[in-house]
């Protein structure tokens, strides 16, 4: 599956309809941007069970503004309507499936259920 282009305006929709999300945040001018743009559109063929998006974040500002974005490249993903990773920087084939292999393994309620006991206990 190849990757899409999110924007301002469909990155909800992305997020919402769509069971789990990898979204590059990423820009031309970039080094690590384009060392790392070649491993994800890889890992974006091979798992066509995953939603995998990239953000120019020049040509969209806004968006990268409200996802927190200070750096590039930046993963981030969500599960179940839910952003449950963000990192800055560019990761290597290896670390990249072993992130994807955690993401699809995560139970999204069960890391809520037990935010929301230990914000309680706060």
């Amino acid at each position: 599956m190849a990757t899409h282009e999110i924007t301002s305006e469909n990155f909800e929709d992305v997020i919402k309809n769509n069971e789990l999300v990898f979204i590059d945040f990423w820009a031309t001018w970039c080094g690590p941007c384009r060392a790392f743009g070649p491993i994800f559109d890889k890992a974006s063929e091979n798992n066509a069970d995953i939603y995998f998006g990239k953000v120019d974040i020049d040509k969209q500002q806004e968006l990268a503004n409200q996802a927190g974005i200070q750096a590039v490249p930046t993963l981030m993903i969500a599960k179940k309507g839910h952003i449950v990773y963000q990192q800055a920087g560019a990761l290597r084939a290896p670390d990249l499936d072993s992130i994807i292999e955690q993401a699809k393994k995560l139970d999204v309620e069960a890391a809520l259920s037990e935010a929301q006991q230990q914000e309680q206990q706060a």
